[in-house]
């Protein structure tokens, strides 16, 4: 199959697969006119790649986890570098809640701001009564 019917198989846009072939995440065979050709397997391997980029995997990692994958073995390696991928996410996680907590704060004061938060608040001439 063409690179497009891949994409209408997929629900993938063709420069995406065309990144995964530059990732070595796909392999596609050339035509003799040097168009891509895929194998019916390409389906199931585009949306595997989905899978695990939804996962929050970076290609890199996709590239190493793939061969595992294709061989049906999980190994010591295969499992530690998952596992690396979650504490990395899990991280990510953390810092995002803190800045969303930060951006909290941000929105309260800017919501009622006090002379403590605002400068322009406690540089005001008392005004008379």
């Amino acid at each position: 199959m063409r690179i497009g019917d891949l994409a209408a198989a997929t629900g993938v846009s063709v420069r995406s697969l065309r990144y995964y072939e530059e990732q070595g995440l796909l392999r596609a065979d050339r035509t003799p006119s040097g168009q891509r050709a895929y194998a019916t397997p390409a389906i199931d391997r585009v949306r595997l790649i989905q899978q695990l980029f939804a996962a929050g995997l970076p290609s890199r990692t996709v590239v190493q986890l793939l061969p595992c994958v294709d061989a049906g073995v999980a190994t010591d390696e295969t499992f530690a570098l998952l596992v690396a991928e979650r504490d990395r996410i899990t991280t990510q996680l953390a810092e995002l809640e803190a800045a969303r907590d930060r951006l909290d704060e941000v929105i309260a004061i800017t919501e009622h701001p006090t002379p403590e938060h605002c400068p322009a608040l406690r540089d005001r001439p008392a005004q008379a009564a």
